[in-house]
């Protein structure tokens, strides 16, 4: 008898790993991957292949250019939104990613959104997702969207109006584009009553002029801010003076708005913007749109981040309720992992988080 207990006692012993090895196993090696990068050589052995295709989507579904990361056995299909990036879906991280994905059996689609890849957002990003997601449903059961940077309010937009979603996520995104614009001028950012403040890259500001010049209904001063931003994005140093003293008023308050530096002026100069800007800041932020969304929610984000703070995060979960998955890590800036991370515990913590969201992000 006592022999029995004993080989029974073995065999769970041997069960309960091997279970969670099936039950975990596909995300701890994405997060693997992920984290640490050097590990995908051996862990190749271990993986699928996946077969990336240069397709365009049916006119009905809006007709866009874009890549299907197709693996060899399906069992769930992604939509991936990138953000403001001159590569667009071919942006290396978000390439790496969907071919992760579809090694692990993730039919993973990521289209060409050509104002994101410009640096714009004027609310047409929307309308591409929504048919973007449509075609992904067709793909298969199981479909979901993740959406990064400033492609997630997009993502988040256009997932509250499809019920049957597997899962949306979030990940370095945004709620408010005001507090966004806020932070990038000054450094400042608030949650429940606290005031963050961190220092900021100039570079973005420039990026920020550029998705501004797309609410600016006048077209002169659409043209000078757009001809400024690209100036300044290929050569900050450039001297845009004279194509600024052009300005109306349109096109000043704007400028006013990016050059500001001082947190108690934000508010005031965000409202001399044109109605039609501060209307379209208003449209294309989430906050109101999560409350809506069936899927399980994912919200990711780098405490590090220089580019959208990471209390918009905060703001996305707590507007979503207790059904979000909220994850922030301490070792991440706005594009993934630092070079150096501050201690063996933010190591652990994030990790942890990082398999979590793997777990969730993966069909079962």
């Amino acid at each position: 008898m006592r022999r029995h207990v004993v080989c029974l006692a073995g065999l769970v012993l041997l069960a309960v790993p091997l279970a969670l090895a099936v039950r975990f196993g596909p995300a701890l090696t994405l997060s693997l991957s992920l984290a640490a990068p050097a590990t995908e050589t051996w862990l190749a052995a271990v993986r699928e292949r996946a077969t990336r295709e240069d397709i365009t989507l049916p006119a009905q579904f809006g007709g866009l250019q874009a890549d299907l990361y197709r693996p060899v056995r399906q069992r769930g299909a992604l939509l991936l939104v990138h953000g403001l990036s001159r590569a667009g879906r071919r942006q290396p991280d978000l390439a790496r990613l969907a071919h992760l994905l579809g090694q692990q059996g993730v039919l993973v689609l990521v289209p060409q959104f050509e104002g994101l890849a410009a640096f714009r957002l004027t609310g047409r990003e929307v309308d591409e997702v929504r048919a973007a997601l449509r075609y992904t449903a067709t793909l298969g059961e199981s479909a979901g969207i993740a959406g990064f940077s400033f492609g997630a309010g997009p993502a988040l937009l256009a997932a509250a109006d499809f019920p049957g979603l597997r899962v949306a996520a979030s990940f370095g995104g945004y709620a408010d584009l005001t507090h966004v614009i806020g932070y990038v001028t000054t450094g400042a950012h608030r949650f429940d009553g606290r005031r963050y403040v961190q220092d900021q890259e100039e570079y973005n500001r420039w990026k920020l002029l550029a998705l501004l010049v797309g609410f600016v209904e006048d077209q002169p001063d659409h043209r000078r801010l757009d001809q400024i931003a690209r100036r300044k994005l290929a050569y900050p140093g450039d001297d845009t003076r004279e194509i600024e003293q052009a300005l109306g008023p349109d096109g000043r308050a704007v400028l006013a708005l990016v050059l500001n530096r001082r947190e108690d002026a934000v508010a005031g100069l965000l409202a001399r913007l044109p109605p039609g800007a501060r209307e379209a800041l208003s449209r294309l932020s989430p906050l109101d749109a999560v409350a809506r969304i069936h899927a399980r929610l994912l919200v990711a984000h780098g405490t590090e981040d220089d580019s959208i703070p990471y209390t918009e995060s905060l703001r996305l979960a707590a507007a979503a309720g207790p059904g979000a998955h909220l994850a922030l890590f301490r070792t991440f800036h706005h594009t993934g992992p630092k070079a150096l991370w501050p201690s063996l515990g933010d190591r652990v913590r994030d990790g942890w988080n990082l398999l979590r969201v793997a777990d969730a992000l993966l069909p079962r």
